[in-house]
């Protein structure tokens, strides 16, 4: 089917409802969500990458930090690259010979489903969805008009999808073995193609020196995932989960999946989709590594419905009905839209089960859980570290037990003393801590009091519980404040050189 040209009216008005829906959906009693905190974090901390992820993320929210840093700052990103989602999905839609109602269609899939709560949360999932769909919307262009510019436009994609999140690789193979399997992989052969492959590489370079530099944390935090989250991966969840995430919009997906089956010139990118899922099965991907590769599906499922609805336009309204409404109800499950109190009774009403990483079901889905409990924990803490004399305060460290409570630390608290004692040894904030170290008393953030097994903590003098989180839907319900005074020579020791040894890890 020929090409079409974009409606741009339509299409920056879809582009502008994605970035403010978010905005006025979420109810203000949510914070920042746990990994937010870090990956703002990172960006005070310019690197050229980072011990969970690469490091673009981190550069927006340096970025976000000029500005003061806000959380509607913070937000800014990902609402702006869900708009541009949306606007790369319908130029895709166009390019497939989708024209108004089919570029309409495509476009709320990326508005309405499991993209919802995925741009609104400042991670890389909203780099990699975004790299991808553009990757792919090269990919289409160069087919539809075998001008090799695109193959470079490709390439960089890929390679600055590298710098969002290192799952992007998983379409660059499925695109080299969808070509494989097509009649343009002759494209693979070309002097010009292997020229754009090189220039991902030396893009890509300087991300994998700081990985090398460090021993490869990349590894280390894949080894972790597999030993802890994704052990719990199995195909058959991964599959339902595929259905469940773009629930309000999957007879467009699989329409369109059925579309390009059925389409000689466009076969490859269903194979490429089977490989993406395939590559992501064996790999114990989570199931939203793969919403990347949907909206070229959202494109191609909306240009085909454009055409099975040509002469019957009531169709066209009732689907785009159809989506709106379960849009709709389904917004408590995407958004935290109300109190958690309220939807706590909503999903038990409806029976919904919120199956958080230990496996076990609680009121509210773990990102939500995520939202709650910081300025609590910040404000309990700062209040403390205020009460104590400058004395205590000059020899205290706060050492934190995860990146969520040192994040939030830093980013909640005003007191700017507090903020440059705070450390952990979990992820990124492990390379930060200073070789210096000094300290005679601690205050440790934690979920439990310390084990037997973490001996430094038996050389303090007097431990005294403070405070902790008290909000019954927080994840962090029951983290503890806890002081630790006087530690001893031997004590000390042991904590600079255990850090040390740590941070040797990690570097070369």
């Amino acid at each position: 089917m020929q090409r079409q040209e974009p409606y741009w009216p339509l299409i920056l008005l879809l582009a502008i409802i994605k970035f403010v829906l978010p905005l006025f959906l979420q109810s203000p009693m949510y914070e920042l969500q746990r990994d937010e905190y870090l990956y703002y974090e990172q960006g005070q901390h310019l690197a050229l990458g980072y011990m969970e992820n690469p490091p673009l993320l981190s550069y927006l929210g340096t970025i976000s930090s000029w500005f003061g840093g806000s959380e509607a700052w913070i937000k800014l990103w990902p609402c702006l690259f869900g708009a541009a989602t949306v606007v790369v999905t319908c130029l895709i839609t166009a390019e497939l010979g989708g024209k108004l109602f089919a570029q309409f269609l495509s476009s709320l899939g990326i508005i309405t489903a499991a993209y919802l709560r995925i741009h609104y949360l400042f991670q890389p999932n909203i780099l990699d969805i975004f790299f991808w769909t553009l990757a792919v919307y090269f990919l289409v262009r160069y087919v539809n008009s075998k001008d090799q510019k695109f193959i470079y436009w490709l390439a960089v994609s890929v390679a600055l999808g590298c710098w969002g999140k290192y799952s992007v690789l998983f379409i660059a193979m499925a695109i080299v073995g969808g070509l494989v399997l097509s009649p343009y992989r002759n494209v693979l052969a070309k002097k010009k193609t292997w020229l754009a492959a090189l220039l991902a590489i030396i893009i890509i370079v300087p991300n994998l020196w700081w990985q090398y530099q460090h021993n490869w944390p990349l590894v280390h935090h894949m080894k972790e995932l597999q030993e802890t989250q994704l052990k719990y991966m199995n195909p058959a969840g991964f599959l339902i989960e595929q259905v469940m995430m773009l629930l309000t919009v999957t007879f467009v997906w699989i329409g369109g999946l059925i579309w390009l089956l059925q389409k000689k010139e466009w076969r490859f990118l269903a194979y490429i989709y089977f490989l993406v899922i395939l590559l992501l099965i064996f790999g114990r991907g989570k199931s939203y590594y793969a919403l990347g590769i949907y909206p070229m599906l959202l494109a191609a499922g909306a240009v085909a419905w454009e055409q099975w609805t040509a002469k019957r336009y009531w169709i066209r309204y009732a689907l785009s009905i159809l989506i709106l409404v379960m849009g709709y109800l389904i917004q408590p499950i995407l958004l935290p839209i109300w109190k958690p109190e309220k939807l706590a009774a909503f999903y038990e009403k409806i029976g919904l089960e919120n199956k958080w990483e230990d496996q076990k079901n609680h009121p509210l889905p773990q990102d939500f859980a995520d939202m709650l409990g910081w300025k609590e924990l910040a404000a309990k803490s700062e209040k403390f570290f205020a009460s104590l004399p400058d004395s205590a305060k000059n020899n205290t460290i706060i050492f934190c037990r995860n990146y969520g409570q040192a994040g939030s630390l830093k980013y909640y608290s005003k007191n700017k003393d507090l903020k440059n004692k705070v450390i952990s040894d979990n992820g990124s904030f492990l390379l930060w801590i200073p070789d210096n170290l000094t300290m005679k008393n601690l205050m440790l953030i934690a979920s439990r009091m310390p084990g037997k097994d973490d001996e430094v903590f038996n050389y303090f003098e007097k431990i005294t519980v403070i405070d902790s989180v008290t909000n019954p839907y927080s994840r962090q319900l029951g983290n503890k404040i806890i002081f630790f005074e006087n530690i001893d020579s031997t004590g000390l020791r042991m904590a600079i050189e255990g850090l040390r040894e740590e941070k040797k890890k990690f570097s070369r």
